[in-house]
């Protein structure tokens, strides 16, 4: 596994798309802080982070699309599939690989609350937990995003397929909170919900069940994903 984190950890940043990640989110970033905070001279981050967490439904495509994909345009699927390796290994190399990226854009966009708190009162614990819920959230949208392009041959394709399928859990979560929706429907949508698991930490209110729920959710999408490859490896044999 170690070798491949390494792997793709160099190919992130020896090819465009790990600066093209970090630049974009970066400059996202600074524009809702500019609008939220600086033009309302505001120290409350609850509504940047809460805005920046529609940033992953576009920018985790980025990440996702070629670490299997990827392999088929470089023609090393081949070598990927004959080495000594479980395809458990390779899954958790590359998403953790994904996931390191991200934690460095997430790492890099904490010096907007120190501006904050360099010139103003800050509540870091506040700050703290809303960042949390934001990682996992980042996280769990990475593992699905594996999930859904674990067995892709195009880039394209992986990045339309990823994208597609974070709009729709998007568009459910804004179903959820129709009050024109069934509660018979709207509450199971509301349980796995990404969005609605992130409420809590936006309150300041560090929520061990629904960190646990992203955890679960990220070990689900990596299963199914192993699971993806394995049988399609199989039937290549």
């Amino acid at each position: 596994m170690r070798a491949i984190y390494h792997k793709e950890i160099k190919s992130y940043f020896f090819t465009f798309t790990g600066w093209l990640f970090i630049t974009v989110y970066l400059a996202i970033a600074s524009l809702i802080f500019y609008l939220n905070n600086v033009v309302q001279r505001s120290g409350d981050f609850t509504a940047f982070l809460s805005m920046m967490g529609y940033v992953w439904m576009l920018l985790t495509p980025v990440l996702v699309m070629r670490l299997f994909a990827g392999e088929h345009r470089q023609h090393t699927e081949v070598l990927l599939r004959s080495a000594p390796l479980p395809v458990t290994a390779i899954v958790a190399g590359k998403y953790l690989a994904a996931v390191s990226v991200l934690l460095i854009a997430v790492f890099l966009s904490f010096v907007y609350p120190l501006l904050v708190a360099a010139y103003g009162r800050l509540y870091l614990p506040e700050v703290l937990t809303g960042y949390i819920g934001f990682f996992l959230q980042g996280c769990a949208f990475i593992a699905l995003d594996v999930m859904v392009t674990s067995n892709l041959k195009s880039q394209v394709a992986a990045a339309a397929l990823a994208f597609g399928v974070n709009l729709i859990v998007w568009l459910a979560s804004l179903l959820s909170g129709s009050a024109n929706v069934p509660a018979l429907l709207s509450r199971p949508v509301a349980f796995f919900s990404l969005y609605d698991r992130f409420v809590p930490f936006l309150n300041a209110q560090f929520s061990p069940a629904n960190a646990l729920y992203y955890l679960l959710f990220v070990f689900s999408m990596l299963t199914l994903a192993t699971f993806i490859i394995t049988t399609a490896r199989n039937r290549r044999t």
